[in-house]
C-alpha cells in the first residue's frame, strides 16, 4: 500500500491523484497530515487571493421546494416547516441593505418554487443588477432548463450554486426520491459552465450512507467538472426527516477535505460554510485556516431566517448576521486574514475573460 506521506506529498505538488490514493489519504489521516494540508491548502488560497475573505450576502427568499430530498428540512413532504415567499421587492430591498453594508455579491437562494416564473427572476435580477451595476449576482435555486440557465444569464445573473451532492448514482438514490435524477443534476452544472456562469457544485460531508469511496469519486467529479467554486459542509440531521436520528458529519474530515479541495483546484473559491459554523463556534475561522475563502452571511429578513431551517440548529443570528459585519472582520481579522466586500470573483475565470471576452 502506498504511503500516506507519499500521497500527500504528491497532492502538494501536483494536484492530482487516483481514487485509490484518495481513499488511502482518507481512510489513514492523522491530526499531523491534516495540519501540514491545512498550511499548505492555506499558502496556496494565499498564493491566488492574499488573505482576502470574500463575504456573499445570502437572501433565502423562498422555503417552498417542490422536492422531497430526505435529508432536507424544507422538503415538500415535511408538513411542520413554516413556509413563507419574500416579494420581488422585498428581495430587492434585502439587496440594497446589503448593498449598504458593503457586499458586492448577492446570493438568491430558494426551494424549487415554481411561484418565481423565469419572467419573476429576470426582473428581480434585472432590478438589482440596475440599482447596483458593480454587485455580482448568484443564484441558487435548483435544477432548471438549459432555456431558464440562459435567461437567467441574459437577465444579468453572473454565478450559480448547485451541488451535485454525491457523484455516485447508487448513494444518490439512498438520499433522494425517484423521480430525482442524478445524471440530469450533473447535466445541469454542465449546462451552467456551457452557458458562461461562474459555476459552483459540492456536497454534503458524512451524509448517511456515504463512504470514502464515494468522498473519492465525488472529488475526481469536482476535478473533472472545474467548477469556479465548490461548497461542502458537515451533514447535519433535520428532526422532521427521514435521517433525524444520523449522526452528523464530522468537524475534522470536513477541514480535511477544504484543504484536499484547495489543493486539488487551487483557485476555487470556497466557502467556510453555515454548517461548519453550526457544528463548532469557530468552525469558520478554522475553515479559513483549511484553505476556504469565502463567508456568506445572511442578509434575510430577520423574521424569516429561523424558517429556513435545511437542519436543526441553524445558526441565524448574531454572528451569522449580515449586521455583524464588525463581528466577524474581528473574528478573520484574529487569525490572520482580512474581510473583504469586492466581487471576490474567480482568478481564473477572470483570466479566461481576458483572454476571450464575454
Amino acid at each position: 500500500m502506498a504511503d500516506i506521506r507519499d500521497i500527500a506529498d504528491k497532492l502538494v505538488s501536483t494536484g492530482e491523484l487516483t481514487r485509490d490514493e484518495i481513499v488511502i489519504l482518507l481512510e489513514n489521516r492523522t491530526p499531523e497530515i491534516r495540519q501540514d494540508l491545512a498550511k499548505k491548502a492555506s499558502s496556496v488560497a494565499r498564493k491566488y487571493y492574499g488573505n482576502k475573505v470574500y463575504v456573499r450576502g445570502l437572501i433565502e427568499f423562498t422555503n417552498y421546494c417542490k422536492n422531497d430530498c430526505y435529508y432536507c428540512g424544507i422538503r415538500c413532504g415535511n408538513k411542520n416547516a413554516e413556509r413563507y415567499r419574500l416579494t420581488p421587492e422585498e428581495i430587492s430591498e434585502c439587496a440594497s441593505y446589503g448593498y449598504g453594508l458593503g457586499f458586492r455579491t448577492i446570493v438568491l437562494q430558494g426551494g424549487e418554487d415554481a411561484f418565481y416564473t423565469d419572467d419573476m427572476m429576470g426582473r428581480i435580477i434585472k432590478t438589482i443588477k440596475a440599482e447596483h451595476p458593480d454587485v455580482a449576482v448568484t443564484l441558487s435555486i435548483g435544477e432548471k432548463s438549459y432555456e431558464s440557465y440562459k435567461a437567467f444569464f441574459d437577465a444579468g445573473a453572473d454565478r450559480y450554486l448547485l451541488r451535485h451532492e454525491t457523484a455516485d448514482f447508487g448513494h444518490y438514490a439512498k438520499l433522494h426520491p425517484a423521480n430525482l435524477s442524478p445524471a440530469n443534476r450533473q447535466n445541469c452544472l454542465y449546462n451552467l459552465k456551457k452557458i458562461g456562469f461562474q459555476t459552483g457544485a459540492g456536497f454534503m460531508v458524512g451524509s448517511p450512507y456515504q463512504t470514502y469511496e464515494n468522498i473519492a469519486d465525488d472529488l475526481l467529479f469536482l476535478k473533472k467538472l472545474d467548477p469556479e467554486m465548490i461548497g461542502i459542509g458537515p451533514f447535519i440531521p433535520h428532526k422532521d426527516t427521514v435521517f433525524a436520528d444520523f449522526k452528523a458529519g464530522e468537524l475534522e474530515l470536513t477541514l480535511y477535505l477544504l484543504s484536499i479541495i484547495r489543493l486539488m483546484l487551487p483557485t476555487v473559491l470556497l466557502p467556510a460554510t453555515t454548517a461548519l459554523g453550526t457544528i463548532a463556534p469557530n468552525g469558520r475561522e478554522l475553515g479559513i485556516l483549511a484553505g476556504a475563502n469565502v463567508i456568506m452571511p445572511n442578509l434575510s429578513p430577520l423574521g424569516v431566517r429561523k424558517k429556513y431551517a435545511l437542519y436543526d440548529n441553524k445558526i441565524c443570528t448574531g454572528e451569522e448576521a449580515a449586521e455583524c459585519m464588525e463581528c466577524l472582520k474581528r473574528r478573520v481579522g484574529s487569525i490572520g486574514y482580512e474581510i473583504v466586500t469586492d466581487r471576490g470573483d474567480n482568478i481564473k475565470y477572470l483570466t479566461g475573460l481576458t483572454k476571450e471576452g464575454r
